[in-house]
């Protein structure tokens, strides 16, 4: 199958003072077919917003992309021109950001804010426009989809202002959607409900999605595969099902430790600690060696002190980064 989107080598760094150079992404590869889903997943400063901003060049002034390719339907974003980008951003590539309420404008009802996204698309008259709207809304608000549409942003929950970016993201029939931690602000029950959301659009609308989280509860179930980045580096990427029922990376090992059970039933295990992985994620403005996990690594070996293990494939579609796996 010919993938929609394939990301080649891709190195992003961010300037601060005193032209310090800091790397954010460092040789990221990986593809996405058409209606996969791709769960990105890592610790805050792992590199996943920067990945997702990267994708529809949407880096601020400070970030750069120092080489690589994205190639989404043959085309190197990299390379397009600013009049392509913004055809393809909202058009074909649609993104969900995770804070609503920073997204849409306060004094515009939202569903104004969707049938915008869609005039500045497509050459619509009042009446297509109109219904092309009351349709997305339809698509994602099981029910009260006209009071909603005519609602202001502070009159809906955090739930409903993101069920808005959503239809704001598929309004012009893109074929991938990135969601950048779409549910982080979003209570258990309601982080349920877009998940749900998101399964029923890829079945009706046959979208490819990569969605960003740093928890991996809400993979299972959501994701074909799982990205784990950490300082910025893929560490691993395979089906879901492999990545969280038998992980071989040991930083992958770690993140899933530290998932609370809702399965333990007795008193003093719900009143254990939480497991949590010790020391601190690397400062990457600082030039190291060797495997940047392993001072946190309880698997450490003398190799990892001295040079960066490269991906190698444990299975089918399954590969990681750690010299456990590359001998």
């Amino acid at each position: 199958m010919t993938p929609i989107l394939e990301v080649k080598n891709l190195h992003v760094a961010y300037s601060h003072r005193m032209d310090e150079i800091c790397p954010a992404l460092v040789g990221v590869n990986f593809v996405l077919g058409p209606g996969e889903i791709l769960g990105v997943l890592g610790e805050s400063g792992s590199g996943k917003s920067t990945l997702a901003a990267s994708l529809l060049q949407l880096l601020p002034p400070n970030g750069k992309v120092q080489e690589g390719k994205i190639l989404f339907d043959g085309q190197n974003l990299l390379e397009a021109s600013p009049e392509d980008l913004r055809k393809i951003r909202g058009g074909r590539i649609g993104l969900v950001f995770q804070e609503p309420s920073s997204s849409l404008h306060p004094s515009i009802q939202v569903g104004q804010q969707v049938s915008d996204v869609l005039a500045a698309h497509e050459s619509l008259d009042r009446r297509t426009l109109r219904e092309k709207t009351s349709q997305l809304f339809s698509a994602v608000f099981p029910a009260g989809a006209e009071r909603i549409s005519g609602s202001y942003p502070h009159e809906l929950s955090g739930g409903q202002r993101q069920r808005v970016l959503i239809a704001q993201a598929i309004a012009c029939g893109p074929s991938l959607v990135v969601a950048d931690e779409p549910t982080a602000s979003l209570d258990p029950t309601t982080q349920r409900e877009i998940l749900l959301l998101f399964q029923s659009l890829r079945q009706n609308f046959g979208l490819a999605l990569i969605f960003v989280t740093h928890n991996p509860a809400l993979l299972a179930g959501l994701a074909d595969r799982i990205l784990i980045l950490y300082a910025g580096r893929v560490a691993e990427i395979g089906p879901t099902a492999k990545v969280l029922s038998s992980p071989k990376h040991p930083y992958t090992e770690a993140l899933l430790q530290c998932l609370p059970s809702h399965l333990r039933e007795d008193q003093s295990m719900r009143k254990a600690r939480l497991h949590v992985i010790a020391g601190d994620p690397p400062d990457l403005s600082l030039a190291t060696r060797g495997c940047l996990f392993e001072p946190r690594c309880t698997q450490r070996m003398e190799i990892c002190k001295g040079s960066e293990p490269q991906a190698a494939a444990v299975s089918e579609l399954h590969e990681v980064s750690c010299f456990k796996f590359t001998g």
